[in-house]
């Protein structure tokens, strides 16, 4: 089988708490680390923006890698965050989608942020969005954002829809976020290309997936290997990219996915093989 692993989050009341403490791979968290200020129901709308992105762009890249045809059109960007000092800040909300900045519109949320950096600070800029099913425009200004960079201060995440003739359906009653792009692109291409390609392996992994193929950075992945090991996995893919520099200026010994699930599978003596892979193509190549 192919497994993809999550990690549970819960409000930690006092009996959590000590039990985190006495727990190896237990996380205590303040919940604006966890939601980054946002509700509950907002934090479980935002991940779930997540897992259908992270589906469509599985069911693009598995079919595309098979060989089928598939369409995929980018509509525009899910608006996640909205920061305090935005000037957009009680004008666009959680779950707008903002389709076009100054009228331009783009091919995804990459070159609408990299077109948006490039403005100059406190330049007027006009953000074109949908609000349940209504087109709007507003306008505000560039400001500085925490990464000192120009911006117009919103977490995002791409909009997309796709089209194909293969009919995909997703088991995923619960969960959230775009962890498990890699694996249901891995199971979307293995049911359509290579049928053998599991040979009788339990294959688990974790990594988010673009539309390109590559694999994202995740968090808890030293969870997620203890889980794996446990359900009888022998081989656990691991998103092996270089540590950002936003991330080694805030903790110059901070460890990327791979070394952190080396680490994890270190400590329980697990001989579930963890194999780096930076593209789906990869993880097809190792098995």
């Amino acid at each position: 089988s192919y497994q993809f692993v999550t990690v549970g989050v819960q409000k930690a009341r006092l009996a959590h708490l000590i039990y985190a403490w006495l727990t190896p791979f237990t996380d205590i968290h303040s919940a604006k680390e966890m939601t980054g200020g946002s509700s509950d129901a907002e934090f479980v709308r935002i991940n779930q923006f997540y897992m259908e992105t992270s589906q469509n762009m599985a069911k693009y890249q598995g079919l595309k890698t098979a060989g089928k045809k598939i369409e995929l059109n980018y509509l525009g960007v899910y608006v996640l965050t909205v920061t305090d000092n935005s000037t957009f800040k009680g004008i666009l909300n959680i779950a707008d989608t903002v389709t076009a900045v100054n009228d331009k519109t783009f091919e995804s949320s990459k070159e609408m942020v990299e077109y948006v950096n490039s403005q100059n600070l406190g330049d007027k800029v006009k953000v074109t969005y949908e609000e349940d099913g209504q087109i709007k425009s507003a306008e505000g200004k560039i400001i500085t954002l925490e990464n000192g960079k120009n911006g117009i201060g919103i977490g995002l995440i791409d909009r997309t829809e796709v089209t194909s003739d293969v009919p995909i359906q997703f088991s995923t009653a619960g969960i959230g976020g775009p962890s498990a792009g890699l694996m249901f692109s891995l199971s979307i291409y293995t049911q359509i290309a290579e049928p053998t390609l599991r040979n009788g392996r339990i294959v688990a992994g974790t990594g988010s997936i673009d539309r390109d193929g590559n694999v994202g950075d995740i968090g808890g992945i030293d969870k997620k290997v203890v889980a794996a090991s446990k359900k009888g996995a022998t081989v656990f893919f691991a998103p092996n990219n270089p540590v950002n520099e936003e991330t080694k200026k805030a903790n110059p010994y901070a460890k990327n996915n791979y070394d952190t699930a080396l680490e994890a599978a270190e400590m329980i003596k697990t001989d579930m093989k963890i194999v780096p892979v930076k593209t789906l193509q990869d993880a097809i190549d190792y098995l």
